[in-house]
């Protein structure tokens, strides 16, 4: 009964998401065939795992593999950060951004052979796939306790962020009448780049382990997980035929700098604001819904909040400057 608890939350939010993104997109293909492709990435999830083991032993029997992960010498904190980024990209971020390319391309083609499959039909295949990888791994991490259920679901869309420039690249080459080469370099492009993603979320999450200064990279995930959030959903637009949403515009090189730095600055806050409401959830999270009516606690809350809130409202209000003054440019 507990299994079946916990796969209840693994493979809910992925599945809520998936949802969410079937109702946004206009001639999306049919339910079912959507939640074929939810099962088939659980299934890649299963596979990465595998080949993730496999590749710890092979290479570990031709090289030292582990001492090289750890790489004490000669700076200790450094070097052990350089090794998990060295494995996050050469051994993680690879077979599983490689088993979920695999596990849309198969079933995709055979379907091509029977239908005209559209660019945005061809990339809520790849969120399916995405997601269904989430949930398997959520599966995982929750079965060994290795993290909670508020850390996975906060995680939920991140296997879709990740996955969507070759998703995007995937669906403009299947889709197009004349596939030309540099269509398929592209992908190996979008493919690489999302390797590189990967690698650097897994390695950005884990810098909160280490001592200062290095600790102070961990500010940067959130803000490079909303980055991601925004591409994907510029990628989205862009497979639906619809305009991208412009936030710098053609001026001087003055302005443009100008509007890069204010994008820049509102990634920080917006990130580091839902950063922080994450961290004030996993602290409330353990303390029973008494200890939540406290003097002392409820001022921490609401102390805490209002300061994230303040961050977000002011990131919220930078990119609502920079949508306007583009408007106005070129309408």
């Amino acid at each position: 009964m507990v299994d079946f608890f916990l796969m209840l939350w693994a493979a809910i939010p992925p599945l809520l998401l998936l949802g969410y993104y079937y109702y946004r997109v206009p001639f999306a293909p049919p339910l079912l065939r959507l939640l074929m492709f939810f099962i088939i990435g659980a299934i890649s999830g299963i596979l990465a795992l595998s080949l993730e083991w496999i590749f710890e032993i092979v290479v570990n029997w031709v090289l030292d593999w582990y001492q090289i992960k750890r790489c004490l010498p000669p700076s200790r904190c450094a070097s052990t950060l350089f090794g998990v980024a060295l494995r996050q990209l050469v051994e993680v971020g690879s077979i599983e951004e490689g088993c979920k390319l695999a596990a849309v391309v198969f079933p995709t083609c055979y379907l091509q052979r029977r239908y005209r499959l559209l660019p945005s039909t061809v990339f809520l295949f790849t969120i399916g796939v995405a997601l269904g990888f989430t949930a398997e791994e959520n599966w995982i991490y929750l079965y060994h306790g290795t993290a909670s259920i508020l850390d996975r679901a906060i995680g939920t869309p991140v296997h879709a962020m990740f996955s969507a420039p070759w998703g995007y690249g995937l669906a403009i080459y299947i889709s197009s009448n004349t596939r030309l080469n540099r269509d398929r370099k592209f992908i190996f492009r979008a493919w690489l780049n999302s390797v590189i993603c990967h690698a650097l979320v897994n390695v950005l999450s884990s810098a909160w382990r280490y001592p200062l200064p290095l600790r102070f990279l961990s500010y940067g995930l959130f803000p490079f997980l909303l980055w991601m959030f925004w591409r994907l959903e510029q990628l989205l637009r862009k497979v639906q035929g619809k305009p991208a949403i412009l936030l710098i515009s053609d001026g001087t090189p003055q302005r443009r700098y100008w509007q890069r730095s204010l994008v820049v600055f509102a990634l920080v806050l917006g990130g580091n604001a839902i950063f922080g409401l994450f961290l004030l959830a996993r602290i409330l999270s353990p303390l029973s819904p008494s200890k939540l009516f406290d003097a002392d606690i409820l001022w921490f809350i609401f102390s805490r909040f209002l300061l994230n809130l303040f961050f977000g409202v002011l990131a919220w209000g930078i990119y609502r400057y920079l949508r306007h003054s583009t408007r106005r440019r070129y309408f």
